[in-house]
């Protein structure tokens, strides 16, 4: 396993780290081992990791925390994808860590991708979970259906948001970053980005349909990622029999797996 280059020992650390015009809810484990910074899928919390870190084990210093609106953050007046990139170096300075090893899910793997092609020597290596995947899937059709689903969604949120199971954002909020997401995935915008990492990645790709998903669209796209491998000698996948969201419940060894193999790149 690869080394961190950080402080010998930190302490184990819970608390809250302020960036911008809010709070973010950080959970650090400490110890000496390689860090490893877990991005959630966009309206997840920190608690979806938990059978991976257990999988992993004690070896390694696993640093999770609540995106903006998310869990136990507080609220923003900015949700783009750029504060979520932003908000990575934040909680890695707050913790001091220098570099680290990202895993992402779902939008979390997107920022991963961005966060590891902007800062080379600052990035172990990313394991992309299902996310990531360099496709021109939103069209006007699909932006007015991403906005029906969360007008829809709209009465149920506010009864969810005491149980930490839906943002603190509005509606519109949240079909906004999904739609920003769309925008980010095309291939002419994500396509580069995976072509100019240098860091080893790996992809854990799911089967099968996710949320708001219709028939073979969500496996259409995965597909997308054999293109990415095929340009990057440094990126490689496997796939795995979850769905986009059980695959943090079910196939926790391969997400875990995928990390160790990255860390196991590293000669720093």
């Amino acid at each position: 396993m690869a080394k961190d280059n950080t402080s010998p020992n930190p302490a184990k650390w819970t608390g809250m780290v302020p960036v911008e015009d809010t709070a973010l809810a950080v959970t650090d484990t400490g110890g000496s081992g390689v860090p490893v910074v877990y991005l959630n899928g966009q309206f997840a919390t920190q608690g979806y990791w938990r059978r991976t870190i257990a999988e992993l084990g004690a070896g390694w210093r696993h640093i999770t925390y609540d995106e903006r609106a998310r869990g136990r953050s507080r609220g923003s007046a900015d949700y783009s994808f750029e504060a979520a990139v932003r908000d990575v170096d934040a909680v890695l300075a707050a913790r001091g860590v220098d570099r680290a090893l990202l895993v992402g899910w779902s939008y979390g793997a997107v920022v991963a991708a961005h966060w590891a092609d902007r800062n080379p020597d600052r990035t172990v290596g990313a394991t992309l979970v299902d996310g990531a995947f360099p496709y021109d899937w939103l069209d006007e059709a699909m932006e007015q259906r991403i906005r029906k689903l969360f007008r829809r969604l709209g009465w149920v949120m506010p009864l969810l948001r005491p149980t930490g199971l839906a943002p603190r954002m509005t509606a519109e909020e949240q079909a906004n970053s999904n739609i920003e997401l769309g925008r980010l995935s095309r291939e002419h915008e994500l396509g580069p980005v995976l072509d100019g990492i240098t860091v080893p990645v790996r992809y854990v790709v799911a089967s099968g349909t996710s949320f708001g998903s219709r028939g073979d669209e969500q496996e259409r796209i995965r597909t997308s990622v054999e293109a990415v491998t095929a340009r990057n000698p440094n990126i490689h996948s496997v796939k795995v029999a979850g769905n986009h969201g059980a695959i943090l419940r079910k196939d926790f060894p391969a997400i875990a797996e995928a990390v160790r193999e990255v860390a196991a790149f590293d000669r720093s």
